[in-house]
């Protein structure tokens, strides 16, 4: 071979293999286009990319328990309605779902220093709470309930004056005995059902809680009555850290995949016998 065919032959070679190259490049490119590069959505059975959680595919959820219906048992042997909406959507997300008990007094405090990536905690959506942290879309709609003692002769909120009411520490329920009543005294404790243990054993006149918390309790234990369901209308959301925006669209999107599917109407139906309302359902919520 001639050394100037041997160099047409070894230019050939370049352009081949450099064409080769940059198929290769363009596969890549076009996957990316496809597949929405920087998209931090599940995908091929993996956890979102970055969700700006204490560890990595797992999700460490704070919990104040027991509230039934909402959270029944202790970690892990934990259920309720709260916590079968949160690990469907850790199931979709193909997050691991942890639980911590904490006193609801500082769980969005706790939140927000980092002990926990979300909570799971029947949480009212309020403007002062979302000074600490941020909520997502709502997926229950609660009225206030007036528990008391059968015979009791409070029937209503305005038969408070004077009385001893009492409330979970933290709760709507204990705001709105002390900003709407005119008690005496509104007495806290740390969980709802020590508050509702307080007024079968005869240390508060009445208790305001969260109204399937109150009829659940009716129904399992007795000895007590709902004598008013004090419209209220607020919504509950999963609280997640203010900065972590990433994890709270996830969960909204998760939950908005569920109310489509059905699989939300199952689960609410499965504790409350019957639809969630259009406020859960065509609910959204934006931090303030």
């Amino acid at each position: 071979m001639t050394k100037s065919r041997l160099w047409a032959v070894l230019m050939a070679l370049v352009l081949v293999i450099g064409s080769l190259a940059l198929a290769s490049c363009g596969d890549d490119d076009d996957e990316g286009d496809g597949g929405g590069g920087g998209d931090t959505t599940a995908q091929d059975g993996g956890a979102p990319a970055d969700l700006g959680l204490i560890e990595d595919g797992k999700l460490l959820v704070g919990t104040d328990t027991p509230y039934p219906p909402f959270e029944i048992g202790q970690p892990p042997d934990i259920t309720g309605y709260d916590i079968e909406i949160l690990n469907e959507v850790a199931k979709r997300l193909n997050l691991e779902v942890t639980y911590q008990d904490t006193s609801f007094d500082t769980i969005f405090r706790d939140l927000g220093q980092g002990r926990f990536d979300i909570v799971a905690a029947a949480s009212t959506i309020l403007p002062d709470r979302e000074q600490t942290v941020d909520f997502s879309d709502p997926y229950y709609l609660t009225p206030q309930s007036l528990l008391v003692t059968p015979g009791s002769d409070v029937r209503t909120v305005d038969d408070l004056a004077g009385a001893t009411v009492g409330a979970q520490d933290g709760t709507t329920g204990e705001f709105y005995a002390n900003d709407e009543t005119e008690a005496s005294e509104v007495r806290g404790f740390p969980e709802g059902p020590d508050a509702i243990n307080a007024l079968r054993g005869g240390q508060v006149d009445a208790v305001i809680i969260d109204f399937a918390v109150a009829e659940d309790a009716v129904q399992k234990q007795g000895g007590i009555e709902i004598a008013q369901r004090i419209v209220t209308n607020e919504l509950y959301g999963f609280p997640v850290a203010e900065d972590n925006d990433a994890l709270r669209e996830e969960v909204n999107r998760a939950l908005a995949e569920m109310k489509e599917d059905g699989t939300f109407n199952r689960i609410y139906q499965k504790y409350f016998k019957k639809d969630p309302p259009a406020s859960v359902i065509e609910g959204t919520h934006e931090p303030s």
